[in-house]
C-alpha cells in the first residue's frame, strides 16, 4: 500500500467536514409534509363520528375542499370546519409508502387540540387533538419512525392560539384572570383582542410576558422541552418572524438543551440571512421563489446562478444544509398550480433535489396532485395514483434515487458554475469522485453554449457521465470547458468517471 498521500492542502484545511456533516441526521434530508386528517383514511370512522360535532362536517374521502363562507358566530370559515376523518393510527398504517419513497423525516402539521382542521388555532399545546389520537400515539409514531431510520417534526404554532381556547376564554372573560396578561386586550383592535393578520379567530399571545415564554419553552416542563422528551425530533416554528429574533433564538436553545441535536425550522418568508442566527435552518422561501421563477422564464438563468451564490455566501452553507426548500406546502397551490407544464416542473423539482437544503415533499405532491388557492391544495391523498406507472411518481422516485446515491448533493458545498443562457453549479466535496455538476435551461429555446467548471481536480482526459441519462455518450471536458447542448427546459446532472478503465485512471493521485 503506498504511503503518498493523495489530499493537497486545501483538502487537508477541510479534513472531517463532510463526514461531520453526514453525521447529523438535519443536514440535506429529505421531508415529506403531512396534513393528518387528509392523508390517511380511519380505519374506523363510524367509530369516530362524535368528535366531529357540529357545526363539523365530515366528507367522503373522495370529496374536495372547495372554499366555504364566513361564519360570524366562530369567526371563521365553514371549510375550516370540514374534515376527511385521517388519524394518527391511519397514518402509521401508510409509513410504508413514505419510507419507500426515500424520505428521512416526517413533519406534521399542527396535531395538538384545536377546533379547526388545520389546527393553526391551539385550544391546548400540550394535548393532541381527540380526532387524531392521544399523546400515547405520538410517541408510538416516533418510536415507529426511529425503528425505520427516519425522525418527526412536530409544527409549533406559538405566536398565536384559538379563540376557543379556555385560557383564551377566561382570559376574555375576566381582568383578574391568571391569563389576562397571556394576551393583548384592548378595543382598539377588532374583536377586542390582537390577533394575527387579522384573523379574529387567532387571538396572539403575548410573547413579552415571561409566564407565557416560559411555558412555551422556559422551563423542563414546557411544551417545546416535553414533546422532545416522548421522542419528537424537532419542531417547524409556524410564522417565526411574528416570533422575533430573541424568542426564536432562546427555544432553539432550550430545545437543543433538550435534545442535543434536535432541530429547529422557522417558516420565515424573508431574506434568511440574519435570522439564520436565531435557528438552525428556515423555510427557504427565497430559494423556492428563484427557482419557481427562473422555471417560468421570469428570471434570466445566468442571473438565478448569482442570485444562488449571493444567497449561499451570505447565508453560510452549513444552515441551508438544514434549511427546507419547497416547491408547495399547504398555504401554496400545488406545484401542478405553480407550474403547469410538465418540463418546467422538471426543471424546478431537479433544481430542489440538487440546491443545498432538505427538500420538503407536500403529500401527494410525488404522485402529481392537483389544488389551487386555499382550500383546495389541501385535498385528501389520492392513494389511487401511488401506482409504478405514475410518470410523476417514477420522476420523484428517480430524484431521490440521485440524491441518495451522490454524497455532494447531500452535503456538498456550492459552487457557481459560469454560463450565460444556462443556470448552471457544482455540487462537491473533498473528493474529486463526488462532484455532481447540474445543468438546466430555463428558457424556451435550445441552447449550445461553452460553460467554465472552476474545479482544479476534474481531468481534460476523463469525460463526465450524465446521470440522468447513462447510455448517452459521455460528456467531453476540457481544461475546465464544458461544450453544452440542450433543448428547451432541458436537464443534465453530470459526474466525473473517476474508475479505471483498462487498469487507468488518471485520477491516480488525486482524491
Amino acid at each position: 500500500m503506498s504511503d503518498l498521500p493523495r489530499a493537497n492542502r486545501f483538502d487537508r484545511a477541510l479534513a472531517g467536514t463532510f463526514e461531520a456533516r453526514e453525521a447529523d441526521w438535519r443536514n440535506g434530508a429529505i421531508v415529506y409534509q403531512v396534513l393528518v386528517d387528509r392523508f390517511a383514511p380511519a380505519a374506523d370512522l363510524a367509530a369516530k363520528v362524535d368528535r366531529y360535532p357540529a357545526p363539523k362536517l365530515l366528507c367522503e374521502w373522495t370529496d374536495l375542499p372547495r372554499q366555504g363562507r364566513y361564519l360570524e358566530a366562530h369567526r371563521l370559515w365553514s371549510h375550516e370546519l370540514e374534515f376527511w376523518g385521517g388519524d394518527l393510527a391511519s397514518l402509521m398504517s401508510r409509513l410504508d409508502h413514505v419510507q419507500h419513497l426515500g424520505a428521512d423525516v416526517l413533519y406534521l402539521n399542527p396535531i395538538h387540540e384545536a377546533f379547526t382542521n388545520h389546527k393553526y388555532d391551539a385550544t391546548d399545546f400540550e394535548a393532541v387533538s381527540p380526532e387524531y389520537g392521544t399523546r400515547d400515539d405520538v410517541v408510538a409514531l416516533a418510536d415507529e419512525l426511529h425503528r425505520r431510520g427516519m425522525r418527526l417534526v412536530l409544527d409549533g404554532v406559538f405566536n398565536h392560539m384559538g379563540r376557543n381556547a379556555p385560557i383564551f376564554r377566561h382570559a376574555a372573560a375576566d381582568a383578574a384572570s391568571p391569563w389576562r396578561d397571556w394576551f393583548a386586550f384592548g378595543d382598539g383592535y377588532p374583536g377586542g383582542a390582537r390577533a394575527w393578520a387579522g384573523a379574529l379567530n387567532l387571538p396572539e399571545l403575548n410573547l413579552e410576558h415571561r409566564a407565557v415564554r416560559d411555558f412555551l419553552y422556559g422551563h423542563a416542563d414546557s411544551v417545546v422541552r416535553r414533546w422532545l422528551r416522548d421522542g419528537v425530533d424537532g419542531w417547524r416554528l409556524d410564522v417565526a418572524h411574528d416570533l422575533g429574533f430573541v424568542v426564536l433564538e432562546q427555544l432553539t436553545q432550550a430545545a437543543h438543551a433538550e435534545k442535543p441535536g434536535s432541530l429547529v425550522v422557522g417558516e420565515l418568508c424573508t431574506y434568511p440571512k440574519e435570522w439564520l442566527a436565531s435557528v438552525d435552518g428556515v423555510m427557504n422561501f427565497t430559494l423556492c421563489e428563484i427557482v419557481l421563477r427562473t422555471a417560468r422564464g421570469q428570471i434570466p438563468a445566468a442571473t438565478a446562478g448569482r442570485m444562488i451564490e449571493r444567497l449561499v455566501d451570505d447565508c453560510g452553507i452549513e444552515p441551508l444544509l438544514k434549511s427546507w426548500l419547497l416547491l408547495d406546502n399547504h398555504d401554496t397551490p400545488r406545484l401542478t398550480h405553480r407550474l403547469p407544464g410538465e418540463r418546467m416542473r422538471h426543471l424546478a423539482q431537479l433544481l430542489q433535489f440538487t440546491l443545498p437544503g432538505a427538500p420538503n415533499l407536500y403529500y401527494g405532491s410525488e404522485v402529481g396532485m392537483t389544488g389551487g388557492d386555499d382550500p383546495e391544495m389541501r385535498a385528501p391523498m389520492r392513494w389511487d395514483l401511488v401506482r409504478d406507472d405514475n410518470p410523476a411518481l417514477a420522476w420523484t422516485r428517480q430524484l431521490i434515487a440521485l440524491r441518495r446515491e451522490h454524497r455532494a448533493l447531500r452535503v456538498g458545498n456550492f459552487r457557481r458554475v459560469d454560463a450565460t443562457r444556462l443556470l448552471a453549479f457544482e455540487r462537491c466535496t473533498d473528493r474529486v469522485e463526488d462532484t455532481v455538476i447540474v445543468i438546466v435551461n430555463p428558457g424556451d429555446e435550445p441552447v449550445h453554449e461553452s460553460v467554465m467548471v472552476a474545479n482544479s481536480k476534474l481531468m481534460t482526459a476523463s469525460p463526465l457521465r450524465n446521470l440522468l441519462q447513462p447510455t448517452h455518450r459521455p460528456e467531453p471536458f476540457a481544461a475546465g470547458l464544458l461544450s453544452v447542448q440542450l433543448p428547451a427546459h432541458g436537464l443534465m446532472v453530470l459526474a466525473p468517471q473517476v474508475a479505471p478503465v483498462g487498469g487507468y485512471t488518471t485520477y491516480k493521485r488525486v482524491q
